[in-house]
């Protein structure tokens, strides 16, 4: 046998093995499950967010969550300013569902406040799934 064909025939091996494992990989997906957990600003973009505000006014944000965990889900998000709950909502998202829920908010202490975002899956209410914080200016 010559080297050409020896060459020829791994090729061709090679070939097909990984011609099988490309079919193998389409036919068994395993699919990255996960949640997006994000906020927005005032206009809708991650972007212009209220970190600087005077006492007494006003700030809006939307909070989204998107379920990519193939299959329903249970979700709860607690907004928190240090020991205050601000909102406690619960929601339920079908796979590839999304919700954005606003969220208005009072400067109402001086100094550096932060926001705490905090996402659950449920049932499991003691270890959260995602977090966000927000640092606000208040004068």
């Amino acid at each position: 046998m010559n080297l050409d064909r020896i060459i020829s025939i791994i090729i061709v091996i090679a070939l097909i093995i990984g011609t099988i494992g490309v079919f193998y990989i389409m036919s068994n997906p395993n699919p990255e499950k996960f949640t997006e957990f994000y906020l927005l600003g005032q206009n809708g973009k991650a972007s212009d967010y209220p970190t600087n505000l005077s006492m007494g006014e006003t700030g809006n944000l939307t909070v989204g969550v998107v379920n990519h965990e193939n299959s329903t889900s249970n979700y709860q998000i607690i907004i928190m300013q240090g020991n205050q709950v601000l909102k406690n909502e619960n929601i339920t998202l079908n796979n590839g569902d999304k919700q954005e829920i606003p969220f208005q908010f009072t400067a109402s202490y001086y100094g550096q406040n932060k926001l705490e975002f905090d996402l659950y899956k449920l049932p499991d209410t003691k270890n959260i799934y995602r977090s966000l914080s927000l640092i606000i200016n208040v004068t």
